[in-house]
């Protein structure tokens, strides 16, 4: 696994997306991490010290893997660019079908109550 910075991870992402534009599929999985073994972690828990959390983002497409670590001072400028890569590529998702909310009400309304009808008129007195 290739280990980039946070704008060559994004364009390299881009180009996955591109070559996965008429048939494949690419993953991005997001993880809390320290970059720290357990050990080195404990060490500075004892001492006190303040220990760096960051999102580890990986990418992959089957064929080909890339990770980066992103801190909290750089969080927003990276998920701004990540969202409008988003945007601009998953362009072959479907999009879902909705229903008239009034038509949709009327028929679960239906459902719900059916009305029974008697056999009988009702007597008036």
């Amino acid at each position: 696994m290739v280990r980039l910075q946070t704008d060559p991870f994004l364009s390299e992402l881009t180009n996955m997306f591109e070559r996965t534009t008429e048939h494949g599929s690419v993953w991005v999985t997001l993880k809390h991490s320290s970059d720290k073994s357990k050990v080195q972690r404990n060490k500075m828990n004892t001492a006190g010290e303040n220990i760096e959390f960051k999102c580890l983002i990986r990418a992959t497409d089957g064929k080909k893997n890339i990770s980066t670590m992103v801190g909290a001072k750089d969080h927003q400028r990276f998920q701004a660019s990540y969202a409008i890569l988003l945007k601009a590529r998953l362009t072959a998702l479907k999009k879902r079908e909705r229903k008239d909310k009034r038509k949709a009400a009327d028929s679960d309304k239906k459902t719900e109550n059916p009305k029974k009808k008697s056999a009988a008129p009702k007597a008036s007195t």
